[in-house]
């Protein structure tokens, strides 16, 4: 008896490896854009419930960014309740206008997500990226100036998301999910050069193959690997130290000695003052390393200078040794009474 085609195994496996600490009864949820790659997960994670006991349902989330994209989603869940996942839910989302459209559509689908985590009991959710996603994710990365958490790029495990196909190259899933009798849709945004991302994925890699190595995707992601590892490990330092040294006032203000701060490499004092400046109340989303540099000034730089400006309304300000962080009152009632305005 012959088993299934070696892209079907490997996607089986990748899923089985993945949830390797999950027990019969947990459910299981994949994000499902109708995509090959998400499709090829829903059917692999469905495969590997049904011997596992895990219970494997789906999200399935319309950004309404497109005509018709209600009924496509309907017909997406519709395919996936044929191939047995339960519960399937669509999730309709309004995408908003900040960080532009990329990162307004991921932010409103990963809040769904979450949503529906939440709701269902779900331990996780799966989410059908790459290998050659993950070179993407680093190119940009690259082209931004990151550090090196976002030259990392995306983790296999982030608290409730998974991605099990990260090491599987997209040609491979995808001959899964022809192997499977699916039907994939190709969401035009997808070969829409108005999106960074299109352009990285149909012209930039490309090129890069053609003029490095037909091996460049896996050696970014690879690279990814190595400096998630690298990052992790800093991170993990500058937790215990922010533990330690930042301490969180009852009105919101946070402090640091900067004698605590002035002997740490510069690559943990500045995830130090990172995390101290995220829980004086910037957003993640809008601190830069403009503002961080601004604050390391203040620590190993220090010449008398005036207050440092961060996004959020939070100022940053040396005096006698002790650095403040604190929200500037107006910003805060205002940001309390207009959440929708932000």
């Amino acid at each position: 008896m012959t088993g299934p085609p070696k892209s079907v195994a490997d996607t089986r496996r990748a899923v089985r490896e993945l949830l390797s600490d999950h027990a019969p009864g947990d459910l299981v949820l994949v994000a499902c854009s109708g995509g090959a790659d998400s499709l090829a997960l829903a059917v692999a994670a469905h495969h590997e419930g049904g011997r596992a006991g895990w219970r494997v349902g789906a999200v399935v989330v319309d950004h309404g960014l497109q005509p018709g994209s209600a009924s496509h989603a309907a017909a997406v869940a519709a395919v996936l309740r044929t191939r047995g996942l339960d519960p399937v839910e669509v999730a309709t989302v309004a995408v908003g206008a900040v960080g532009g459209p990329e990162a307004a559509a991921r932010d409103a689908r990963y809040a769904a997500l979450e949503e529906a985590r939440a709701r269902l009991g779900a331990s996780v959710i799966l989410l059908g990226h790459t290998r050659d996603d993950q070179a993407e994710t680093v190119l940009l990365g690259l082209a931004r100036g990151s550090g090196a958490r976002s030259l990392a790029g995306m983790s296999a495990v982030n608290g409730w998301l998974r991605r099990p196909f990260l090491a599987l190259s997209r040609t491979d899933v995808r001959a899964a999910a022809r192997a499977n009798g699916l039907e994939p849709w190709d969401d035009p945004h997808n070969n829409d050069p108005a999106f960074t991302r299109v352009r990285v994925r149909h012209d930039l890699l490309p090129y890069l193959e053609r003029i490095l190595d037909p091996g460049v995707s896996a050696a970014l992601a690879r690279t990814a690997g190595l400096l998630r590892a690298d990052a992790d490990a800093l991170d993990g330092w500058a937790a215990e130290v922010t533990d330690d040294c930042v301490v969180l006032h009852a009105e919101g203000a946070v402090t640091v000695d900067v004698d605590d701060l002035t002997d740490l490499p510069e690559a943990v004092r500045t995830r130090v003052l990172r995390r101290a400046a995220v829980s004086a109340g910037s957003p993640t989303g809008s601190l830069g390393e403009v503002h961080v540099r601004a604050l390391e000034d203040l620590v190993v730089h220090w010449h008398g200078q005036g207050a440092a400006a961060l996004p959020g309304g939070v100022s940053a300000s040396r005096d006698c040794g002790r650095l403040t962080l604190a929200r500037d009152r107006a910003e805060a009632t205002q940001s309390q009474e207009a959440p929708g305005e932000r």
